[in-house]
């Protein structure tokens, strides 16, 4: 009896790693899939309307910047890494608050000065962001080098980088100089707008998640996954850097 109820735990245990093992190949799948669907795309639409406009459009603007942030999947891979173990609206909102300092400050920079910096390149740099923050909540760098990285710091040097990722999407716009300064003021306050979105329906999800005995069992596991997408994105972004 006690051999069979070991093999019993042998088999349980071996389904649970394949299951773990499947779900995040299948997960990685999906992201990859998604990456080399939509990255570095501006909806043709959206595209020909900006570029046959002019002048203040508030509202035009503001659409843009939140349809961008909320369907952004690596600003909100990178925001779910941020808030996973955050418990606490107060210190959710200053991470939340030192993101959006960084990203807002180097998207209007970027495209009011023109940077040209390789889309390519900053996305690669974004996907690397996800990596660091799935490392950062697993406990990896105490174990590896005994240091713990500023993550406040670590949060606001990411969300620079996020905005000259922003900037380079808005200048494939090819705007106007004409209500150039409004519309991106218009621009960010969308992309607040999409963060806002983006942060509720991950706290929610995140909210009944917590209150079962499966975070605690599964959040390794979550952020591996949440790793391997960061590196799918780096090697999607740094092949097309190559390629293009």
């Amino acid at each position: 009896m006690f051999l069979l109820r070991r093999m019993r735990r042998q088999l349980s245990s071996s389904r649970n790693v394949y299951a773990t093992l499947s779900a995040c190949a299948g997960i990685s799948l999906f992201f990859l899939l998604s990456v080399t669907s939509y990255a570095h795309g501006v909806a043709e639409g959206d595209k020909g309307y900006i570029q046959e406009i002019s002048g203040v459009n508030i509202l035009p603007f503001v659409y843009l910047g939140a349809k961008h942030m909320f369907t952004g999947y690596d600003h909100i891979l990178f925001l779910l890494g941020v808030i996973f173990f955050l418990y606490k609206l107060k210190h959710i909102g200053i991470y939340v608050s030192l993101f959006a300092i960084g990203h807002s400050s180097t998207m209007l920079l970027g495209v009011y000065f023109g940077t040209n910096v390789s889309s390519y390149l900053i996305d690669a740099i974004i996907g690397l962001s996800v990596v660091y923050k799935a490392l950062d909540n697993i406990g990896a760098y105490q174990r590896w080098f005994g240091v713990q990285p500023n993550t406040k710091v670590m949060t606001l040097v990411f969300g620079l980088v996020h905005g000259f990722g922003l900037a380079t999407k808005i200048q494939e716009y090819e705007l106007s100089r004409d209500g150039l300064l409004p519309n991106m003021l218009a621009f960010n306050v969308g992309v607040e707008i999409g963060q806002l979105l983006a942060l509720a329906t991950i706290l929610i999800v995140m909210s009944y998640w917590r209150r079962t005995d499966s975070f605690l069992k599964h959040a390794y596991t979550a952020n591996v996954i949440m790793m391997i997408a960061g590196f799918i994105l780096i090697g999607y972004q740094l092949t097309g850097y190559f390629v293009s």
